[in-house]
């Protein structure tokens, strides 16, 4: 059976939270004492130094894993081409995370059709510099058929589990086998106001009984909540983390379903 990681797109702690943590230590150091992964966003909007990679991986205990979002730079500027130096920049810099560096999430803009050239191009650069595992957040309804399935199951890359769902026709949740199937990675936003909304009881028992199922097939099960911008996700991760550790969840129901 693999590993649970049930964690936030960030380490900030509300103010409400803040006693169910560690009471000393850097904000990072603190949101470890509970959980066992981050989802790293800020690397999406800026680089980061190789010392602070480094210094973070320092700051947190041996089996915890970071995921870490690749540039927009790469991804909506450049969208996946001519992005040799900008990809081994970040490489270079989120290998400082060394084992602690879980995986890499590759989130597309949704105006970025499947282009099965390009993206091939781009997915060979990636895994001749990479042998972890990847995840993608594709947007765009050409990603979810045969062809898209097909090409990320031929560079071991997985599709993101996301709600809402991002496009008409994506496929929520994934069925074991389809794509690659290393690693099962659930980005939760909030439903139905994207990074606000808070998911209720009966979601996350729901929830809990699908983490068990994937468990069960998957190297590897994630799932990062990115209701941030009112401090939802800390909760909904807690209570997700309760439910396995109290070992109290009823493990019945139907699997959560992205609402439209």
């Amino acid at each position: 059976m693999s590993a649970y990681r049930i964690c936030c797109a960030g380490w900030a702690l509300p103010k409400e939270a803040q006693g169910l943590f560690a009471p000393e230590g850097s904000h990072l150091e603190r949101y470890a004492s509970r959980f066992s992964g981050v989802e790293i966003n800020s690397s999406f909007y800026r680089p980061h130094k190789p010392a602070t990679y480094a210094r973070w991986a320092a700051s947190v205990p041996s089996d915890f894993r970071f995921s870490v979002k690749v540039p927009k730079a790469i991804t909506h500027e450049r969208r996946l081409v001519d992005c040799q130096d900008l990809l081994g920049a970040f490489l270079l810099e989120v290998g400082q995370l060394g084992h602690k560096l879980g995986c890499l999430l590759v989130q597309l803009p949704p105006s970025l059709a499947l282009d099965p050239n390009r993206a091939d191009v781009f997915f060979a650069m990636l895994r001749a510099r990479h042998e972890g595992h990847v995840v993608i957040e594709p947007r765009h309804a050409s990603w979810f058929g045969e062809q898209g399935s097909a090409l990320l199951a031929r560079h071991r890359i997985d599709r993101v589990l996301a709600d809402p769902a991002p496009c008409a026709g994506a496929a929520w949740p994934l069925a074991g086998g389809d794509v690659a199937s290393r690693i099962a990675y659930y980005r939760l936003h909030g439903s139905p106001r994207i990074y606000y909304d808070n998911y209720d009881a009966g979601y996350l028992q729901a929830l809990a009984h699908r983490l068990h199922e994937d468990a069960l097939s998957f190297e590897s099960v994630w799932c990062i909540f990115d209701n941030t911008a009112l401090g939802a996700a800390t909760f909904n991760a807690l209570e997700l983390t309760n439910l396995f550790e109290r070992g109290t969840s009823p493990w019945f129901g139907i699997d959560p379903q992205p609402r439209p």
